[in-house]
């Protein structure tokens, strides 16, 4: 914050002592996080902007190499019929899906078997093996998925995954970029249901961890994303196959760094699927963002303790806490809650989006991420997949202790 800005903040509030300067430290505070929110928006907006490819590029698209579709699976989750089938439907002209589950009763099955009865052309193979490799039990499902790989371009896609019908080309396309080591893509949150919790869930994908992302790239970053995880199989053998992932909670993110150090890129597609927000309660809501939050602290904790700045209303709250009797206080708070919703709006509109959730919910959203944020740094055990198991650091896993 430039000093004009906080001199401005403190002809607004004007505040003395220990109480008052913590006040005015929490309006700048706030300030920062609009401005992080408006650049956020200036990346989304021109991530879209990026043009269809040229008919060069495309000129040799109907020679496309074939492509192993990897969907590891676990339960019968909400929406997983829609999420699959837009696998089925891509418009892409040869590729393969292998499904992998662990459990033979595992009620996943019973949606591949009715969408290959759907789509009976498709080249579908499920894997049920219960063989664990290490404590990750997604990177387990995927080594026992490949061996019935059959194509040497792989797209890792998480189950909860909806690709729009040009998925595959768009990855592919990205992946065929020279230098490229591994292709991902950002998501936007779809609710599963009408629910609080699911909505909350979608709006802190859609309006902070998406546009934090591509202000990551800007500075640099090159993050891989488990959403989309698109690399090629001589590329995946040169660090060791999926099993160097075995023990890392933060596979997408460990692949990425194994491939960088190689001195290849990790590219990010210009695709934006949707990933189902399946919590349907505050309590499996907070589950998992604190799952996300002790793994991200996990991998970077200076730079994660500093991401609370991208919620100005917590910060604005805090001011009213602080000096609740001061009238500009209140201006201030209505004021970011104002621009937050207008940031909020205009990013839906520009990923083609309703919003999520009303605005008069934003205050409690931002929160929740800094309540996240600060029990991140309180404990190290999460819950995934049914099990409490626990996060070091680096980021690998072992069983609760």
């Amino acid at each position: 914050m430039d000093n004009s800005l906080s001199d401005v903040l403190h002809a607004a509030l004007p505040l003395h002592g220990i109480v008052g300067g913590a006040a005015l430290a929490c309006a700048i505070l706030s300030a920062f996080g609009l401005l992080q929110g408006l650049l956020g928006l200036v990346f989304v907006r021109r991530f879209l902007r990026r043009g269809a490819p040229s008919p060069a590029a495309m000129a040799g698209e109907d020679k496309l190499p074939a492509i192993t579709v990897l969907k590891p699976l676990h339960g019968d989750e909400p929406l997983l019929d829609a999420a699959l089938a837009s696998f089925f439907a891509q418009d892409y002209p040869e590729f393969q899906l292998v499904f992998g589950v662990q459990n033979p009763n595992d009620p996943a099955i019973g949606v591949v078997a009715r969408l290959r009865a759907q789509f009976p052309d498709r080249r579908v193979a499920l894997v049920i093996d219960a063989t664990q490799h290490g404590t990750n039990r997604k990177i387990s499902n995927l080594i026992n998925m490949m061996s019935e790989a059959r194509h040497d371009l792989l797209v890792v896609a998480d189950s909860d995954i909806h690709a729009a019908p040009d998925y595959l080309r768009t990855v592919q396309r990205s992946l065929a970029e020279p230098g490229t080591g591994m292709v991902t893509t950002l998501y936007t949150g779809l609710p599963a249901d009408q629910s609080l919790a699911a909505r909350l869930g979608a709006t802190q994908i859609n309006h902070a961890f998406l546009p934090g992302v591509l202000i990551g790239r800007a500075l640099g970053r090159e993050d891989g994303l488990g959403a989309t995880m698109a690399l090629t199989r001589a590329n995946l053998d040169r660090i060791g196959g999926f099993a160097a992932l075995a023990n890392h909670i933060a596979d997408d993110a460990m692949l990425a760094a194994k491939l960088r150090a190689l001195g290849l890129a990790v590219r990010l597609a210009p695709s934006i699927p949707a990933t189902t927000v399946a919590e349907h309660g505050f309590r499996h809501l907070c589950r998992r963002e604190l799952r996300w939050a002790r793994v991200n602290r996990s991998l970077a904790p200076l730079g994660f303790a500093a991401s609370v700045v991208q919620y100005p209303l917590a910060f604005a709250l805090a001011v009213l806490a602080l000096v609740p009797g001061l009238p500009m206080a209140w201006g201030w708070f209505v004021l970011c809650w104002l621009a937050r919703a207008a940031i909020a709006r205009r990013i839906d509109r520009a990923l083609g989006l309703p919003s999520p959730a009303p605005i008069f919910y934003l205050p409690l959203r931002d929160l929740l991420s800094i309540v996240a944020v600060v029990m991140s740094f309180t404990g190290d055990k999460v819950y995934w997949r049914g099990e409490i198991v626990v996060v070091e650091r680096p980021p690998t896993l072992s069983p609760k202790t």
